[in-house]
């Protein structure tokens, strides 16, 4: 246990669109925070690289401006993405993200091996690490030839910046290579695909001690794992929904399933247990399109405080918010947008509301796939600073919906992942029991949610097809 004195934990998180860091302290407190942006590129439709030492840059200006140095720190980021590294630790070419589409052969070929999904507990997508290495394999084979180590974006950064060449479970797990039950690489699936397991780190579990050295560097998480983590979704019972462009419902799990489903992913979880994850694409990105369509130069705030007017009744429109396809809960790419149900009586104030119903109820698919059953309900994200929309999404869960005081979510988590390195805190549940405090809370408020989910899943299958 940790007896030194008041200790400054960062944690930095290697997101797509930019690099935040966090500084915070033993009790949770804030004590900075950073942010530096970089930019994304598509040479051909439905790609998306980065240059890793972008990253680099914006990481450690970002510890540039927090000042104070931190005794301990731990990285989380983007998940999946494959960074490819030669026998002197050089970016080979222009890294492949999660958000990467082009590998739709390669993951055919991975889907057809035998068992592979009972062993990594996911189905293999398009941006997971593994398709992206056999991609490389099949098409830049001059690049493949130099290929020597695959690591994931917050491990290369925290390479570059002085760790060691290694990754840990919940990034691993979301690979298609791991075994998710035994937490370890699947000697199997690396066999099987003609890789040397010698190309992928070794593995540590979140909150392990990588160095003793100031400041001590402590394995992380994947940014919804540590994110989990950031809002206390840390045992089972405690659901963590993010509300951002797209919605992330999260649950944790003490044992992990027995197989995969094709509509929720399954990674280990940053506190030694397993993450039940589904993802919903047109959360807030369905609230933008409709800002744009209908009210464009009106805030968010405006299009709430609109649809807070309209009265409630089970026979208004219905809003399918598939603007970017689907892929909770069922995989539906091609999956469209409609408005259903519309009238002459309809006023605007109906179809703002019908915009934040059809959201939350998609949102409640993603719930009941991955829980559905949690007394607390945890909101994070740009969306829960609508109290409007908390409360919709407390009547339609049976919920209380908590919104937590400090919303920095993944980095949050890394940094008290980085405390249970230390010794601050024995594990990542217990830092976030001691650390977490709740800013608003919402309870179900009696409005009946009922009517209008059935007759949104009867509107649903027009789209998705049938449950």
């Amino acid at each position: 246990m940790y007896t030194g004195p008041v200790p400054n934990l960062a944690g930095i998180d290697v997101g797509t669109s930019a690099c935040k860091a966090v500084l915070m302290d033993e009790r949770g407190k804030l004590l900075a925070r950073a942010s530096r942006s970089y930019g994304m590129s598509t040479p051909a439709p439905g790609w998306a690289e980065q240059d890793p030492e972008e990253w680099v840059r914006a990481a450690q200006g970002c510890l540039a401006e927090l000042a104070l140095t931190p005794d301990a720190i731990a990285f989380t980021g983007q998940m999946h993405g494959g960074v490819f590294l030669d026998d002197a630790l050089n970016v080979i070419r222009p890294a492949l993200l999660w958000c990467d589409q082009r590998t739709e052969q390669e993951c055919a070929d991975l889907s057809s091996i035998a068992g592979i999904e009972e062993i990594s507990l996911n189905r293999v997508s398009p941006g997971f690490q593994a398709p992206s290495v056999l991609w490389l394999r099949n098409h830049e084979p001059a690049s493949f030839a130099r290929l020597r180590h695959v690591l994931f974006p917050k491990d290369f950064v925290q390479l570059r910046l002085g760790g060691p060449l290694t990754t840990e479970a919940t990034d691993a797990s979301g690979s298609g290579l791991f075994n998710t039950k035994a937490r370890t690489w699947s000697e199997d699936l690396l066999q099987a695909v003609g890789l040397d397991q010698t190309l992928f780190p070794t593995c540590h579990e979140p909150g392990e001690r990588l160095s003793d050295v100031g400041p001590v560097l402590v394995a992380g998480a994947g940014d919804q794992p540590a994110g989990a983590v950031g809002v206390g979704a840390t045992r089972p019972g405690r659901v963590a929904l993010s509300l951002g462009t797209s919605g992330v419902a999260l649950a944790a799990l003490d044992e992990p399933p027995q197989g995969a489903h094709p509509a929720v992913n399954c990674f280990c979880h940053a506190d030694g247990g397993w993450l039940r994850l589904g993802v919903m694409l047109g959360c807030g990105g369905s609230l933008a399109w409709a800002r744009r369509a209908f009210w464009p130069g009106a805030d968010f705030r405006e299009i709430a405080e609109l649809a807070e007017t309209a009265s409630w009744t089970e026979h208004g429109p219905v809003f399918l918010p598939y603007v970017s396809g689907e892929r909770c809960p069922v995989v539906a790419p091609g999956a469209t947008a409609s408005l259903l149900g519309l009238r002459a009586s309809h006023e605007p104030s109906d179809l703002a509301l019908s915009v934040f119903t059809g959201v939350t109820c998609g949102l409640m698919d993603c719930y009941d796939l991955v829980g559905g059953s949690a007394g607390e309900l945890y909101l994070t994200g740009g969306g829960s600073s609508s109290p409007f929309w908390c409360q919709l999404i407390a009547d339609a869960s049976g919920a209380t919906c908590l919104v937590p005081e400090v919303d920095e979510g993944p980095a949050m988590g890394a940094a008290l992942l980085a405390g249970v390195g230390l010794g601050v805190w024995p594990d990542a549940h217990s830092a976030a029991t001691a650390t977490i405090r709740v800013a608003q809370e919402f309870r179900p408020s009696g409005r009946d949610f009922g009517p209008l989910r059935t007759r949104f899943a009867a509107c649903r299958s027009v789209s998705l097809g049938p449950d």
